[in-house]
Parts: C-alpha cells; sequence; structure tokens
C-alpha cells in the first residue's frame, strides 16, 4: 500500500531515534520514497550516513545549506506524507505554536500533506498539563497520531511515552495514506472505559479498564467517514479528533446516555466495562475507619448491552464484548445470544497482551455463523478488525435486502 508513495520521514532528539532507522527500511521495503530530515540534536544518536544508506538519499539537517531548491519548501512540495518519529514534547512545542527554527520544523509548516506524529518521552513529560495541551491542539489542526506506548522507557521507567513499533507507525501511515471511508453516512455509537460507583463522596466501585480501546474504535471509525458519538467513564485519555464525546460517571450515568444515543445510531459497539453491582445505599458523609468490620450491600445494574439488543432497529448492529478469565468462548456465545448481539468480541483477560491497561489485545470475534481468532496485535490494529467485521455484516445485510 505504501508501493511510489512518497514519505518525508522527520528525526528529532531523542534515544528512540535508532527505531527510526528502522522505520525507514520498512518503507523502504514496502516500496516507499523516503526522504529524511533530522535535527541537529537526532544526530547527535544516530548519523545521518545511517539514514542516507538505508534511505538511498541525501540527508536533510541544515536549513541553509547551499542549494538550487529552497529545503523545506521542495521537501514539501515533494511529500505526500509526512512522519515524525521519534517526536519530542520539544518539537510538538515547536509545531503546536507555529515556531519554525530549523529545517525540520519550517519543513512541518510547509506541509500540505498529512503529517504523522510518533511521540516518544518519559511519562511524567508526556502527562504534563502544557504537553497535553500542545497535542491536543495538534490533533484538533488534523495531525495524526500513532502512539506513545506503554512499556520500559530509557529513564527505566515502565509506563506510558515509549515510541510505537516501527511496524506499528508504518501500518498508521499505511492507513493515512490510503484510508477507507466505507462508514460515510452512518452513525457510529461507542462505550468505553470504566464506570465509578459510589460508596461516599470520596469512595466509589470501579475496575482497571483505561478505556483505551473503545477509544481507538472511535478514532477508526472517525476516519472510516463516520459520524462517531463516544459515550465515556473517567479515563486520561485525549478525545480523538471530530468525535462527539458524552462523558459518564456510573453505570446508570451511561445507560441513560447510551440508549438516548443509540436511537439514531446504525451501529452500536459496547466496548465499555460498566460495573455490575452499585451500593444500595450511598453515604453523604465519608465512611469513617472505626475498626470494626463494615459490610456494603449491592445491588445489581442497569444491563446495557442487554436493553441494547432487546431494542434494536431494524438494520442496527450492535457489538458486544466480553471480558473473561475462563471459558472465554462458551461464555461469549452465551452472552452473544442473551444480548442479542450481532458480534461478539471476547478475550481473555489473564492471557499476556491481552486485557486492560496495555497497547495490545488477542481477541476472537463471534457472529452467528463464524469465529475467529485473531494473534495479538495493538489495539489500534484490533479496532480496525472490528469495523472490518462490522462491514462485513453491513455488506451482507444490504445484499439480503
Amino acid at each position: 500500500m505504501l508501493e511510489g508513495k512518497r514519505i518525508v520521514l522527520g528525526v528529532t532528539g531523542g534515544i528512540a531515534a535508532y527505531k527510526a532507522c528502522e522505520l525507514t527500511r520498512l518503507f523502504k521495503k514496502a516500496g516507499a520514497e523516503v526522504r529524511v530530515v533530522m535535527t541537529e540534536n537526532a544526530a547527535k544518536f544516530v548519523a545521518p550516513l545511517t539514514f542516507e544508506t538505508l534511505s538511498g538519499n541525501q540527508v536533510n539537517t541544515d536549513s541553509f545549506e547551499r542549494a538550487w531548491e529552497i529545503g523545506h519548501i521542495a521537501l514539501a512540495k515533494w511529500a505526500e506524507l509526512m512522519v515524525i518519529a521519534p517526536a519530542t514534547a520539544n518539537v510538538m512545542a515547536k509545531i503546536s505554536a507555529g515556531v519554525c527554527d530549523d529545517l525540520l520544523t519550517t519543513t512541518v509548516m510547509a506541509m500540505p500533506c498529512p503529517v504523522l506524529i510518533a511521540p516518544a518521552m518519559n511519562c511524567v513529560m508526556w502527562r504534563s498539563a502544557a504537553n497535553q495541551a500542545n497535542v491536543e491542539t495538534l490533533r484538533r489542526r488534523g495531525f495524526f497520531f500513532s502512539g506513545p506506548e506503554t512499556g520500559s522507557l530509557a529513564c527505566g521507567d515502565a509506563d506510558v511515552g515509549r515510541m510505537a513499533e516501527p511496524a506499528e507507525i508504518a501500518a498508521c501511515a499505511e492507513d493515512v495514506l490510503n484510508p477507507k471511508r466505507d462508514f460515510e453516512g452512518l452513525t457510529v455509537l461507542v462505550t468505553a472505559g470504566p464506570t465509578r460507583e459510589m460508596i461516599d463522596p470520596v469512595r466509589f466501585l470501579s475496575n482497571r479498564s483505561t478505556g483505551r480501546m473503545g477509544y481507538a474504535i472511535a478514532e477508526a471509525a472517525e476516519r472510516r467517514g463516520a459520524k462517531v458519538v463516544l459515550v465515556s467513564g473517567p479515563v486520561a485519555l485525549p478525545v480523538p479528533a471530530g468525535v462527539q464525546l458524552v462523558p459518564v460517571v456510573s453505570t446508570q450515568d451511561m445507560f441513560k446516555a447510551v440508549t438516548e444515543n443509540a436511537k439514531t445510531a446504525d451501529v452500536v459497539i459496547q466496548a465499555a466495562a460498566p460495573a455490575d453491582f452499585t451500593p444500595e445505599s450511598v453515604s453523604s458523609q465519608k465512611i469513617k475507619k472505626t475498626g470494626a468490620d463494615m459490610a456494603v450491600r449491592l445491588v445489581p445494574t442497569p444491563d446495557i448491552a442487554k436493553t441494547l439488543g432487546e431494542n434494536k432497529r431494524p438494520g442496527q448492529i450492535l457489538v458486544a464484548f466480553a471480558a473473561e478469565t475462563e471459558n472465554a468462548l462458551e461464555n461469549a456465545r452465551g452472552k452473544r445470544t442473551r444480548k442479542n448481539a450481532d458480534l461478539i468480541v471476547v478475550n481473555d483477560v489473564t492471557r499476556p497482551g491481552a486485557g486492560f491497561a496495555g497497547d495490545t489485545n488477542i481477541v476472537s470475534i463471534l457472529s452467528e455463523n463464524e469465529e475467529t481468532e485473531y494473534p495479538v496485535m495493538s489495539k489500534r490494529a484490533v479496532a480496525g478488525v472490528i469495523l472490518d467485521n462490522v462491514q462485513r455484516v453491513l455488506v451482507c445485510r444490504s445484499r439480503r435486502s
């Protein structure tokens, strides 16, 4: 899908710069033509000669290098896509503010084509208010993002901030250059994240869901042309560009928001992990620790997926999720029938690479007549697989009608 594509790869000064070498190789292997722009600090991590050898083109580093063409303008006219990997907090701040003080930032400013950013930095830097504001600004302006992922960082922490793997960035580049628009004209309702059931003003019951799977689905559906409504419990994730967010806290809140928005949705994807139980009563004051045993009586919460299945409109598609710890497929089959779901996405959260808080997942997707198990893949890739399965159901129904 990258055959003959013209890609400018921007490399900034971070320890992850060595991964950009593999990314260059993957682009070339896929048939793309690559020209590399490096910052002065990037050249301290990886020699420009390395990228010249891998790309087969001279590396651009100096805005004032004597040439017949103006460097950043020539690159901007030539490129079909610019990828910045790794992208440091510093360079994202410059791009957000419109600062052009080197060849890379001036090239970005002149780019009429899409720009894909792969951030890499310490977890504290990634979460900082200034950096998150810059990321949100860039998303609103139409920049694409790949990562960051959670994993081992150069500082020794194991947290968010790790640059996405080169294969993941290359796959994202393919999506940007060859976007599917097969959901145009459709409204997709996605739920994501956990819910919180209050015990008293400071305590609540919840679960380990981070919302990453649901947010990946919402972002993918929007890229494929859908109008996306995202009903989300409390998470620490940026809202995907172009997606309408409906924030909720409790399962009752989610039930109300989902049933209301489902009235106009063509596809409902129930990726959230709402609580199954809630305290029968909520204390108006903080419950004090007295040393005595305390019991909290729980009562069931509304079954959102079941209600959606019972009230499905003709032609509406419902996708449910099942996070299991044993007998995953057997339990998912029963749940698909009980919820009247068209598809159910099941994963065994005890398997390495699957479950909550990670960047990858391992799922099986069950329909009425088919069960397909997929290998471990990024949640972004899983989102694409889920939407592909939804699209197949849509096509089959249109043929029958």
